[in-house]
């Protein structure tokens, strides 16, 4: 008898960690909130996206106000088009909004934000966001510092080859 008892209680216990395994993938992969909320669906225009995903946030101020609901390529522009979806209780932006990407967290979310303008018209269904900020690239980052330290550096050794007065 005692041994079922312990049985049932390991049972239970196994099912609340599997239950919490569960709820732990569905917050790491933005899958809790599947359902369609209401709102508006603006676009914008970034060069880069980096590894933003649909159902990324989107966030001002570091409230989440909706959500990117898809990404594709304007082979017009050449550039990475992002569909955000505002939600209806986040009216009222000014149609001179920027976005940037920018990453999150030790796994590197990138998430997009909005930053409000001073224009006194907002922006409404299917407007599209004109000011936007790519997301930072670290391998370019790094290329940069590196050719640009290796060009001071060539810079210095021809300096130091000529000597100082001679041409």
């Amino acid at each position: 008898m005692v041994s079922r008892t312990v049985e049932i209680w390991v049972g239970v216990f196994v099912a609340l960690g599997i239950a919490a395994l569960f709820m732990l993938a569905m917050q790491a992969s933005n899958l809790s909130t599947l359902s369609r909320a209401d709102g508006y669906i603006i676009t914008a225009g970034f060069e880069n996206v980096g590894g933003l995903k649909e159902r990324s946030p989107v966030t001002v101020s570091g409230v989440r106000v909706g959500r990117v609901e898809k990404i594709d390529y304007d082979y017009d522009t050449f550039e990475a088009v992002v569909s955000l979806r505002i939600d209806s209780d986040h009216q009222g932006f000014p149609e001179d909004t920027a976005a940037s990407i920018y990453t999150s967290g030790l796994l590197g979310e990138q998430y997009v934000a909005l930053e409000p303008g001073g224009s006194l018209t907002n922006l409404v269904e299917g407007d599209r966001v004109q000011l936007t900020q790519s997301a930072l690239v670290m391998e370019q980052v790094i290329g940069q510092f590196l050719y640009s330290a290796a060009a001071e550096n060539t810079a210095t050794e021809s300096f130091t080859a000529a000597g100082p007065g001679e041409e």
